[in-house]
């Protein structure tokens, strides 16, 4: 009947049905847009979720729909955060990107972290790698963030920006001793503590961090106090 045009025909028919099903009455939404009602297509979507339906897909329908039109704007409110995820968090921000080239990067960037509440650290790789360095500072200072990510960020600015590379090995020294991470050695805090004075270094700050270090490792949580055991050789651990 679709493909016939007979689109009022279809309508009437699927009003028949016992149970709302997105199976049957997605095409009722392809019949109300070949109708030119894209506004009732909207809604008569909204209205299919059945017991057992998927309603991303859904979701997914809707936003075509609203995007078709030239409403990006409430496309992207409504469906754009829920309904492009990518198996990370970068390829989620790069599929709302792609999809809506007329906003801002960091905008989109800033709405996703928002969306996460307390899990704003998790972000950090992805502002990181779209260069928004101060961005991802900021998250990686914020909330729980993995300390191996930080320490290969610290390793790969080294040399590019230590600037970058002092606050991404104080975070992961942060966090350390706070007993986050997953599976951590003493090679992840040697090398956290090895960038950060490398760093420091660099930019003629050393006395100074090493100072915010043994403040860090003086208020170490972690199980069996392990930060402070691994550094406590290397520092002065006099209170600050």
């Amino acid at each position: 009947m679709l493909a016939a045009g007979r689109y009022q025909e279809l309508l009437n028919l699927l009003e028949l049905a016992p149970h709302i099903s997105w199976y049957e009455r997605k095409y009722g939404v392809q019949a109300l847009i070949a109708m030119g009602k894209k506004g009732k297509a909207v809604k008569y979507a909204k209205a299919s979720c059945g017991l057992n339906d998927n309603r991303a897909r859904i979701d997914m329908a809707c936003e075509e729909i609203l995007l078709s039109s030239g409403l990006y704007e409430e496309a992207y409110k409504q469906y754009a955060l829920t309904v492009n995820q990518g198996q990370t968090n970068l390829a989620t921000f790069r599929n709302i990107a792609k999809k809506y080239p007329m906003k801002d990067k960091v905008q989109i960037l800033e709405d996703l972290i928002e969306s996460t509440p307390g899990e704003e650290g998790k972000w950090f790789a992805t502002a990181k790698s779209l260069g928004m360095l101060p961005l991802a500072l900021k998250l990686a200072h914020q909330n729980p963030c993995d300390p191996k990510t930080l320490n290969r960020a610290a390793r790969d600015y080294l040399e590019k920006d230590p600037k970058f590379a002092l606050g991404a090995a104080m975070a992961s020294l942060h966090w350390l001793a706070e007993g986050w991470g997953y599976e951590i050695t003493g090679m992840d805090v040697h090398s956290a503590y090895d960038y950060a004075i490398k760093a420091a270094e660099t930019l003629d700050v050393a006395d100074q961090v090493k100072e915010d270090i043994i403040r860090i490792v003086n208020a170490d949580k972690s199980p069996g106090m392990f930060v402070k055991d691994i550094l406590g050789r290397h520092l002065d651990l006099r209170e600050i």
